[in-house]
């Protein structure tokens, strides 16, 4: 017997869904997929739709002490990272090259033999430019937030 796993998978989830639950979902996604609507904009509104749905379940959470519904909204929206969280993403990347070039290139007693061996030297490196460029790093990430002006982006590009 073959098993194809994604298929298989979704398959038995949509087995064990609620028919009604899924034939509603089928049709929202179905109402978007033939509007030429844009995607941005239909996951905000999705998004706000949602807050508001959770702020109306919390406070009738609040009244009720025992509850077994799902907490939180269905779409989590991801914020976009501060330009010093960037900055300093950067210098951990720059760190971490650093470190990795640093470490032994014989090191099969250490981290293991081929691939392996390389994915573990590989996430050390990643791990100690995380932790060298946590606090003040050594100024990357300052010299590239001096450098870029400040106000909103003057290219005229979004994002």
């Amino acid at each position: 017997m073959i098993v194809t796993a994604t298929p298989d998978v979704v398959l038995d989830v949509l087995d064990a869904a609620d028919p009604v639950t899924q034939r509603a979902a089928t049709a929202k996604l179905d109402a978007l997929k033939s509007s030429d609507a844009d995607f941005a904009a239909t996951m905000d509104a999705e998004a706000s739709k949602a807050k508001a749905a959770a702020a109306d379940q919390s406070a009738a959470k609040l009244a009720e002490t025992h509850s077994t519904a799902v907490n939180g909204p269905p779409v989590r929206v991801i914020k976009k990272p501060g330009p010093d969280e960037v900055y300093r993403k950067f210098e951990a990347f720059i760190l971490q090259t650093f470190v990795e070039t640093m470490l032994p290139k014989e090191s099969e007693q250490v981290f293991g033999k081929g691939t392996a061996g390389g994915v573990w030297k590989s996430m050390l490196a990643e791990q100690l430019g995380a932790q060298l460029a946590k606090g003040n790093g050594i100024g990357i990430a300052k010299q590239l937030a001096a450098a870029r002006p400040a106000g909103p982006d003057t290219t005229g590009k979004a994002g």
